[in-house]
């Protein structure tokens, strides 16, 4: 099939914000719906691909999100611990985590779409399931699910990019890869009336070609996966950084929205999504067979160290959820951009799978914290063993005395449980607030790791009724939405996991409706290009 010269709606970007976008526009009544990337066909999905497919919701408990998923029989569901997790909650968590400066309007979209949102996708062939590996541990017999957050989609990223792409072929969507937006082409009152693209053919020879369009949606992600980029907004060094996801997501989409129709920007520009990530990993991209796999948040089960053997983050500040998407800017601003995460017997048992099996993973044993110390520096790049034991013997006496006091204080990795490092006797200047077991039971295992980058926070302004982009003189760009990465305002230095992919049905959803109106009332625009 070859690429068309014009249809309804144009949708710039392929990861789960462009396929939810493109979905609804069909959905609603738009006949002739293209979805075009500029990755190759092998490089599907951008960003979605590489995530563990957490979606949050608002929800009534169990009982509302049985329906959606199918990995729990009847046997199972009756020994499941889920809460309802309410709008309010959702809510509390965004504004928390992000110090409060989520935008009120954004926000309030996001919490009252979630639910109805993964109901839609659960409609249209996304195969949900309870995420009992990443989300529940199980105690006294009972799967406890926690941190505000239970679905995830079967196969993570990849299964959602598979039943996206099932979904838009049944709907009759057109997609076209190895496709790249280059420049938006508008009409009278800077109306958005189609898209500049650069075509790469199998002999990679590039041709340019003009596609009209009555709508335009920009899903084309943020730009991290650009060196120049991350260090010119992001700070000194993140050029640096490993790269979490596609290589693709390079800022053209926000860059040329800016330059052609005067986008005004949105959101924590110097602000992004990163998280402790294998320091063995590839620099510039993902790996799609790994994937996820390189992901490191068992933290909070241990201690973390600075390659000068201290510690630096509060690892139980909070559950995981709403601290793993900004531990990573905590490594990158340590000495060499590294750190090792550090457990003993007792944590090591509690540590997934997925993340922590031999054969994804790179570790350093030791039967003693004294020949661990000899190893981190001998294999890892530890600049200071005796520093190390001394963090690690202050950590220890710390928790030991917390205790001693608390006899009756219980460990439970499912709750912020309390058990810390601060006692009467004082504790210590940096605390570990939850989950502070000591680590002083051999065999130890330490895993070194680095910042990844998963995606940046600025973007552009939109209305959050519609999706449609602002301009800076905070009018409407007609013809224009936006969706996914590129939408600024929600997310401030930290996030609520799994809302990133609720972001993107839930704007995608509105984008697509709004383009799929406008398309339906458009007699059409007559470019000036």
């Amino acid at each position: 099939m070859s690429l068309p010269s014009e249809c309804d709606v144009l949708v710039v970007g392929g990861g789960n914000a462009g396929f939810s976008a493109a979905l609804s526009a069909r959905e609603n009544g738009a006949r002739n719906v293209v979805l075009i990337d500029k990755c190759p066909e092998e490089w599907a999905g951008g960003n979605t691909y590489f995530t563990a497919g957490a979606f949050r919701t608002a929800h009534a408990g169990l009982a509302d999100l049985l329906p959606l998923v199918n990995n729990v029989d009847a046997a199972t569901s009756k020994i499941i611990d889920l809460e309802p997790y309410t709008p309010q909650d959702f809510t509390g968590d965004l504004l928390r985590v992000t110090a409060g400066r989520s935008d009120p309007q954004l926000g309030r979209t996001l919490v009252g779409d979630s639910n109805d949102a993964v109901k839609w996708l659960h409609k249209h062939g996304v195969r949900f399931q309870l995420s009992f590996n990443r989300q529940a541990y199980k105690v006294d017999g009972r799967y406890k699910f926690w941190g505000g957050m239970a679905l995830k989609t079967q196969d993570g990223g990849k299964g959602l990019i598979e039943d996206h792409r099932r979904a838009a072929r049944r709907a009759g969507v057109s997609t076209f890869f190895s496709t790249m937006a280059k420049q938006l082409v508008t009409g009278a009152e800077g109306t958005v009336t189609g898209v500049v693209v650069e075509l790469t053919d199998s002999s990679s020879a590039k041709s340019t070609r003009t596609i009209s369009a009555k709508a335009v949606i920009l899903t084309a992600g943020g730009f991290e996966a650009n060196p120049r980029m991350r260090a010119e907004y992001l700070g000194p060094g993140w050029d640096l950084a490993l790269v979490r996801g596609t290589p693709y997501n390079t800022g053209d989409g926000l860059e040329f929205a800016m330059r052609d129709v005067g986008a005004k920007q949105a959101g924590h520009w110097s602000g992004c999504h990163s998280v402790a990530w294998d320091a063995n990993a590839p620099a510039n991209s993902g790996d799609r067979a790994i994937s996820n796999e390189f992901t490191k948040s068992g933290y909070p089960l241990g201690v973390m160290v600075n390659t000068q053997g201290e510690r630096f983050v509060d690892e139980g500040v909070d559950l995981r959820n709403y601290t793993y998407a900004k531990f990573g800017r905590a490594i990158m601003g340590q000495p060499d951009g590294q750190a090792f995460q550090i457990w003993d017997a007792r944590g090591t048992p509690w540590l997934r799978d997925e993340e922590y099996r031999d054969s994804i993973v790179r570790k350093i044993r030791a039967d003693t914290l004294e020949e661990l110390a000899e190893k981190l520096a001998k294999e890892g790049g530890l600049h200071s063993p005796a520093k190390f034991l001394e963090t690690m013997r202050d950590y220890n006496v710390a928790a030991n005395a917390f205790q001693a006091e608390n006899p009756n204080a219980q460990w439970d990795p499912a709750v912020r449980d309390g058990v810390s490092t601060q006692s009467s006797r004082g504790g210590l200047a940096l605390p570990k607030s939850n989950w502070a077991l000591p680590v002083d039971k051999g065999p130890f295992v330490a895993v070194k790791v680095a910042c990844g980058v998963t995606f940046t926070f600025g973007g552009l302004a939109v209305n959050p009724q519609t999706a449609a982009v602002v301009a800076a003189s905070n009018r409407e760009v007609p013809g224009l939405f936006c969706a996914g990465e590129m939408l600024g305002g929600l997310f401030y230095g930290n996030y609520p996991g799994g809302s990133g992919l609720t972001s993107g049905t839930v704007f995608g959803r509105r984008a697509g409706r709004a383009a799929a109106q406008r398309a339906k009332a458009s007699s059409g625009v007559r470019s000036n290009l």
